[in-house]
């Protein structure tokens, strides 16, 4: 061995199985960024290819100023930056468990001469070896799942994605993984390099650098038990320990609040509708003078999956107050049952709504409403002296390009209900929904048809279910690799903890505690982790989440509204419970089946 960095091969060799959870927490970040920004480059490069096709010429600006380029090169930015933090935490806290089974190690290496800046620079260098590993797998994973989803996308999407490439490679996409596994790696090591320095000469003889300290100040046994209390302290004692896997719990949250916002501000940019039409007949004179029974024959035709029509009666003298005699005009708008029954399934209505009541002939109805609205549910409207009560609110205006009313007032009825105010049976527009295999002749039927009761159109290219699916899956895809490599980091974060400490583990079942309470201890550490990080990441989490939809979504979208994700939140906090359960079940299982003779013996 000519120099002391002959050690770090050495070390490679005898540690492979203990480096596998660093390994493959760079592996990830390498894999994901990777991914994300050469899905984007993809992307660009068929958006690129689209417009030429469409335009002849086009020049960098033009792609730099399209809404999707936009939209994929900021997604792509917020995600780097995600996966950035979130591999820092993970690789720095799987290199401190590293450092922390290494106390002898250091010491010694102290002993014979080894200065604190060769520590450092030994962590260091130790930590860029495994980056010759993982990140060309990174890169080879990331590159993979990028021909796999252009793939998904351009034959099971389809769409506007048939043109998207198939066999890509983006430098951009490469360059980045690289760069994020060097980066992270460098930052992640640098606290446990000078941990690993700290380690004095003396602990080389005891071989663990946990600080003691007298329990009977710290442990709190009139509240908890014994075995509580001490699991509790463990968890508490260890700051730098209790910070990493305290934030890798937080940061699970924040992500996945995150996300949620990228689905919601890509729910604006492509807003999805149950009842989004593929083709319309509208009234060449704007009023209702599509004949009723031109329903039933499309409905009846060839490649037609479903159709429903509209009826509608603009500015119409209502009552809003019947004390006050408040007057005003109002629109009403029919809707079929089909777009009724959208409205609830696309969760259009806000709470308190109940749909059910305005099936059929009703005295009730549905109304537009935004932020400066004062309608609410429960109120009456008088239209041709018929009392209307509002059975439920949508949470924008769908008539309106940007979602607000601009204070006018736009009831919906059932068709019953309409037909009973105005007397009216005709439709203003009749819409419907095409089957995926419907042939030209069978379009070219329904246009001869419906030239002749009003102006046809085909709405087929307008289609953005794919665009919204596909952001949806990539989102949804990037949030499950993140959230399952913080909870593999927890797992063998709390795994090493009891690693470390599995001298005392042994004293504690030599004097007699049981197997049980051992349990129990385990358990107590790792929800105090678990509570911790639950709080913190819930309360940072909200913060940033609300922060960032006023960003991106309320800023531009008026209609929008701030609500805490209730739900979501249930389920991220049930996710932590399950990973609490196996982070405990591994170690205590270990401990459990071990003599006490050899737990007291080992390291």
């Amino acid at each position: 061995m000519k120099s002391y960095l002959d050690l770090i091969l050495l070390s490679a060799k005898v540690r492979k199985r203990q480096n596998r959870m660093t390994l493959l927490c760079i592996i990830f970040a390498v894999f994901l960024v990777t991914s994300i920004f050469s899905m984007a480059d993809m992307g660009v490069q068929m958006e690129r290819a689209r417009l030429l096709d469409r335009h002849g010429n086009l020049t960098f600006q033009d792609i730099l100023g399209n809404t999707m380029a936009q939209t994929l090169f900021l997604t792509a930015a917020i995600l780097f930056l995600l996966v950035l933090i979130a591999g820092v935490l993970m690789i720095s806290s799987t290199i401190n468990s590293n450092v922390a089974q290494r106390t002898k190690f250091f010491g010694m290496m102290r002993c014979i001469g080894m200065s604190k800046e060769q520590i450092i620079h030994f962590v260091r260098l130790e930590a860029l070896y495994w980056c010759k590993t993982a990140i060309p797998i990174g890169v080879i994973l990331g590159i993979i799942m990028t021909w796999c989803l252009c793939a998904a996308l351009r034959f099971l999407v389809g769409e506007e994605f048939s043109n998207i490439p198939l066999f890509g490679i983006s430098i951009t996409g490469i360059i980045s993984g690289v760069v994020v596994g060097i980066v992270t790696v460098l930052l992640a090591a640098s606290s446990p390099a000078k941990r690993a320095a700290k380690v004095s000469p003396v602990t080389a003889v005891s071989g663990n650098s946990e600080k003691s300290g007298k329990l009977r100040q710290t442990v709190n046994i009139r509240i908890f038990k014994i075995e509580t209390a001490l699991g509790v302290h463990h968890a508490v004692l260890a700051k730098k320990n209790l910070m990493l896997i305290t934030g890798s719990f937080a940061l699970s949250i924040v992500l996945f609040l995150i996300f949620l916002v990228l689905i919601d501000f890509i729910g604006c940019l492509i807003p999805q509708s149950s009842s989004t039409a593929d083709i319309s007949i509208s009234s060449s004179d704007g009023a209702n003078s599509i004949d009723e029974e031109l329903l039933d024959t499309i409905n009846n035709m060839d490649g037609i999956k479903r159709a429903f029509g509209r009826r509608s009666m603009l500015d119409v003298p209502a009552v809003m107050d019947e004390n006050k005699r408040l007057s005003n005009t109002i629109d009403i708008i029919s809707f079929d049952e089909f777009e009724l029954r959208c409205l609830s399934k696309d969760h259009i209505l806000k709470k308190g709504s109940d749909i059910t009541k305005v099936y059929g002939n009703s005295h009730y109805v549905l109304a537009t409403w935004d932020r400066d609205s004062t309608l609410e549910i429960g109120d009456n409207i008088w239209v041709e002296s018929e009392q209307l009560e509002i059975a439920g609110l949508l949470k924008y205006d769908p008539f309106n390009s940007d979602g607000l009313t601009n204070g006018k007032v736009t009831l919906i009825t059932s068709g019953d209900t309409f037909t009973r105010l105005t007397g009216l049976n005709d439709y203003s527009v009749l819409m419907a929904q095409t089957t995926n295999d419907i042939t030209d002749e069978e379009m070219t039927a329904i246009n001869h048809i419906a030239d002749k009761n009003g102006i046809f159109r085909d709405k087929r290219d307008e289609r953005t279910t794919g665009t919204y699916r596909a952001f949806v899956f990539c989102v949804y895809g990037f949030l499950t690799v993140i959230t399952l490599v913080a909870v593999l980091n927890v797992i063998n974060n709390i795994s090493m903890s009891v690693f470390v400490r599995i001298k005392q583990y042994g004293v504690m079942r030599a004097i007699g505690m049981s197997e049980r309470q051992v349990i129990k201890m385990i358990a107590a550490e790792a929800v105090t982790y678990a509570v911790t990080g639950c709080i913190l990441g819930c309360i940072i989490g909200l913060l940033i989440h609300k922060w960032i939809y006023n960003i991106l979504i309320a800023a531009h979208f008026r209609y929008a509204v701030w609500n805490v994700p209730v739900i979501p939140l249930f389920g991220i906090l049930l996710l932590v419970l399950a990973t609490v359960i196996t982070a405990v079940y591994a170690p205590s299982k270990r401990i459990c089946n071990m003599e006490i003779t050899e737990i007291i013996n080992e390291l």
